[in-house]
């Protein structure tokens, strides 16, 4: 089926691909053929002209069917389908709707009346026959993109994402659905900063925002001088000391750090944030006590965070408490059973327990656990070898 690349424009954005199918259409199912075998012999060779990118000639036997079959639905489909890729809009339309007149729900041919509308800028009626379309057992893929499309052209943004955030559960490869997602959610961010910044300009919102943006971009000092200075704008503001601890932890300072996650501990005492990095200084001040007692709150908020449970199992093994070290590995592997480090650590508990045979099967684990994921980095990514705790657990 052809695709065709024409220039149409929506509010705030020039779409140069717009009434293209990106890829999402491969073949059009051979659904509805004409019950007479002359007739479905004729459909089939326009079909392969079309193929063959032979448009006038498919054209042709379409139009060939119809004379014979005035309301064959496939010829009426495919017809539609080549007048709208020549813009004809108007001609589209009426075929599609001869089609539904006779089988509302004949397949995909909702979601191209919408297309056509689409084309001529009919929002209400577009979006209608997309919703249609999705009624259908048969909706095509990309109904859900397009309907958001449209419903961002009625300025219902909110209703678009709903539907891109359901078009990338079905079509989770498709980055032009993940394209406007990330682009919607931006204009909002940045429709929403303007009027931040109209309001005052130099608030602690403002300042925090920028922290964030250069956080995101790892430049850590630039967030640090931000979080500060809304710090001052606001010292009670919440949050902000258990990112501002991040960055500096980021660039290695860890007792400015340490002063921000306590600072923010005070403000939230469950904060699992903070918590779980005062427990990771901690165990890199070989302070395993006190280590423990922070990563065992971040774990009351957080259960199901890996990192804090390898963290805490680490720093019972090195407190001597190897069953509750257990315990916490073995919550570790099965939160992420791909992860070799939390069966590396339980065959060091192994042998310290005196159970090769256990130790042995944790060892054979970590290595398979790591073929595994090497095998799924790109070629000459860097392949991190085994925990290096214990070079001979």
């Amino acid at each position: 089926m052809r695709v065709d690349f024409r220039k149409l424009e929506r509010p705030g954005f020039r779409r140069m691909t717009m009434f293209v199918l990106l890829g999402w259409l491969v073949s059009l199912p051979a659904v509805g053929r004409a019950q007479q075998q002359g007739t479905a012999d004729l459909v089939k060779q326009a079909q392969a002209y079309e193929d063959q990118q032979n448009y006038p000639a498919a054209e042709s036997i379409y139009r060939k069917v119809l004379a014979s079959d005035p309301d064959n639905p496939e010829a009426l489909k495919h017809l539609g389908i080549l007048e709208q890729t020549n813009l004809k809009f108007n001609d589209s339309i009426e075929h599609f709707k001869r089609v539904l007149a006779d089988q509302p729900e004949y397949p995909q041919v909702n979601f191209y009346l919408g297309l056509s509308y689409y084309g001529q800028h009919n929002n209400k009626d577009a979006i209608a026959s997309f919703k249609q379309e999705l009624k259908t057992p048969t909706a095509h893929p990309a109904t859900e993109y397009y309907l958001a499309l449209t419903l961002e052209g009625e300025d219902r943004n909110a209703d678009a994402i709903d539907q891109l955030n359901a078009a990338a559960v079905r079509n989770p490869a498709k980055a032009d659905v993940f394209f406007e997602l990330a682009r919607l959610h931006m204009d909002a961010a940045f429709a929403a900063y303007a009027r931040l910044r109209k309001i005052d300009p130099d608030c602690y919102q403002i300042h925090s925002f920028n922290a964030a943006l250069y956080f995101q971009e790892a430049k850590y000092t630039n967030a640090v001088t931000e979080y500060q200075t809304a710090l001052k704008k606001q010292p009670d503001a919440p949050g902000i000391h258990s990112s501002l601890g991040i960055a500096y932890y980021m660039l290695q300072q860890t007792d400015a750090a340490e002063k921000e996650f306590l600072l923010a501990v005070q403000q939230a005492p469950d904060n699992s944030v903070a918590n779980a990095y005062l427990g990771d200084i901690a165990v890199h001040r070989a302070e395993f006590g006190k280590a423990a007692s922070y990563l065992q709150q971040a774990i009351a908020s957080q259960p199901k965070n890996v990192e804090t449970h390898l963290l805490l199992g680490r720093c019972y093994i090195r407190l001597g408490d190897l069953p509750k070290a257990k315990a916490e590995l073995l919550l570790a592997a099965g939160l992420d059973p791909a992860d070799p480090r939390s069966h590396y650590m339980l065959a060091e508990i192994y042998q310290k327990l005196n159970q090769p045979a256990e130790r042995q099967s944790e060892l054979d684990l970590v290595k398979k656990l790591t073929a595994e994921r090497d095998a799924k980095l790109p070629v000459g990514a860097a392949r991190e070898s085994a925990p290096a705790e214990s070079n001979n657990p």
